[in-house]
């Protein structure tokens, strides 16, 4: 029999009947001759319920009885969908990340998967269980309760399909699929058929909120193929795969826009080796992540360098960064909030030349002015004015013929 491992987010589960809308579908894929485990999210809204409480208990709650709190969404919801599944007749039960043998690195509230031992998996499917796993949480080597971040059931899902070898993973959402762009921000955005995992993983990382990052990664990592579709509806998703030759045809894929950044810049900074290390640790140290980077050529012997944040951590990285530019002798510290990074992403950029100069034709036109620019092999991100983001957004999608993107040669077909 072959194996599928479903993941279900949060809205999937987000009531009652919705929950046992997922328990049918559960039911149905294993009485289609398959080995069923599901990985589902905490309902809808009860994870950040649950860290309002925590913060109205302390202003600044301990990690370690955060992640023992949050974990609570994920089995309330794990345990309701095998009860919802039992209703129906079928045959199910639910496994804490624990106890489906998650073994995680022991940082709280971002851990990283070290080990999967699946064997109480396995030994529940040949009793013709259906394994209905709690999502985003593990246990460290001291039994201690780990989450895995936000987003972080995608990475469970994911990470059990490679330990168990499985043959199709889904991950079940709100949306049909992966689009070219958010079509709450362009309306005639289309869906993808297949998307390489690198293209999936750049835009992760650009704003798009379809997949966790780490999860794609983790699918590179080890060749995972899976789908993203809807749970609400029966329609084909988009197969997010190892690249192939044909999926360069396309030059650009999708683009991704993200809100609610901050740039910092750092003048006068000395251009010696070094300087750059230690303004960057100090920021690490504070667990701030940091996105785009841009340092200025050197004139007479100094440079700036600028990079981007989230808006929310800016008050805590100008309090860090100000005895830092006196340290090293740089001149001034300049900060601005509302800004969004709008991001071009396809792996079709390797082998097409003009992407950049069509980007910016496109959005010097519209009056855009581009407060930073980084690229990758497969990818152009700009920083511009929040006000701005929207419009380009929109502009940038009709430049490069998105709404009339036709699917992929050989795409594949949609996994179960």
């Amino acid at each position: 029999m072959r194996l599928v491992v479903q993941k279900y987010g949060g809205t999937s589960v987000g009531d009652v009947e919705r929950i046992r809308n997922v328990a049918r579908r559960l039911i149905e894929t294993q009485r289609e001759g398959a080995r069923v485990v599901a990985v589902v999210s905490a309902m809808a809204g009860v994870t950040d319920n649950l860290i309002k409480l925590a913060h109205e208990m302390s202003p600044r709650p301990s990690e370690r009885e955060l992640d023992i709190l949050l974990a609570t969404g994920e089995h309330a919801a794990s345990a309701l969908t095998a009860m919802a599944v039992n209703a129906l007749g079928g045959k199910a039960i639910s496994l804490t990340g624990a106890q489906a043998g998650i073994l995680t690195d022991s940082r709280h509230l971002k851990a990283r998967i070290a080990n999967i031992s699946p064997r109480q998996i396995h030994e529940l499917l040949a009793d013709d269980y259906i394994v209905i796993v709690a999502g985003f949480q593990g246990q460290d080597a001291e039994g201690e309760t780990t989450t895995l971040g936000r987003g972080g059931s995608d990475l469970t899902a994911i990470a059990l399909a490679g330990a168990l070898n499985a043959d199709a993973c889904q991950i079940f959402t709100d949306v049909d699929g992966v689009f070219t762009c958010d079509p709450r921000i362009v309306t005639d955005a289309q869906k993808l058929d297949e998307i390489a995992y690198d293209e999936l993983l750049e835009m992760a990382g650009a704003g798009s909120k379809v997949m966790q990052s780490r999860a794609v990664e983790f699918a590179k990592k080890f060749g995972i193929d899976f789908e993203v579709r809807s749970s609400l509806k029966p329609a084909r998703g988009t197969i997010a795969k190892e690249e192939t030759a044909s999926m360069e045809d396309v030059v650009v894929r999708g683009i991704s826009l993200e809100r609610n950044q901050a740039k910092l810049t750092i003048s006068g900074v000395s251009d010696k080796p070094g300087i750059a290390g230690s303004i960057f640790s100090i920021i690490a140290a504070s667990h701030i992540i940091v996105d785009m980077i841009v340092q200025s050529a050197p004139t007479d012997g100094v440079t700036d360098i600028s990079f981007t944040i989230h808006q929310d951590e800016l008050e805590d990285a100008r309090k860090i960064l100000m005895p830092v530019v006196n340290q090293i002798g740089a001149t001034q510290l300049r900060t601005a909030s509302g800004v969004a990074k709008l991001s071009v992403v396809g792996i079709g950029m390797r082998s097409h030349s003009g992407v950049a100069a069509r980007l910016f034709e496109c959005l010097g036109r519209a009056g855009v002015n581009l407060q930073l620019i980084s690229t990758s092999e497969i990818k152009i991100a700009v920083v511009i004015d929040e006000k701005d983001a929207e419009r380009a957004a929109q502009l940038t999608h009709t430049e490069f013929g998105l709404a009339s993107l036709t699917p992929t040669p050989g795409a594949l077909r949609p996994l179960g």
